[in-house]
């Protein structure tokens, strides 16, 4: 993805174009946004600054989900019943941070961000 970059194409007052003076930097970089969805486990790497690399969740099909008193355990996604980050990603089943998840252990309201963390963790608010 392209975008522009805000001070290197600035115009000049008179409307002329103002060439800009060097070039993008690799920390200028901007990518597709991940938004994770349901299905067999997929997660995709991305460099970060200092060479490090993270990794941000595509699909999966599993959460670590947490009871009241602390206990966790891994439990599978069944669907995405609620997001207040976006009502259309409840329709599309994108899992992101907040939004409640049904799984087999009972509803649970995700607490990690599964495009940046790598992982669904998640909190029960009722069980089965």
């Amino acid at each position: 993805m392209n975008r522009s970059l805000e001070n290197l194409t600035k115009r000049k007052a008179t409307g002329g174009r103002s060439r800009p003076s060097r070039g993008r930097r690799a920390y200028e970089r901007d990518g597709y946004a991940i938004e994770p969805l349901i299905g067999e486990a997929e997660s995709r790497p991305s460099r970060r600054r200092g060479g490090s690399v993270s990794s941000g969740v595509v699909f999966c099909d599993v959460a670590n989900v947490s009871d009241a008193k602390g206990k966790g355990t891994k439990s599978k996604i069944l669907r995405v019943k609620k997001s207040p980050a976006n009502r259309d990603y409840e329709r599309r089943g994108v899992i992101t941070r907040g939004a409640v998840i049904e799984t087999e252990a009972g509803e649970a309201v995700v607490t990690s961000r599964p495009a940046d963390d790598g992982v669904v963790n998640a909190v029960l608010t009722k069980s089965r």
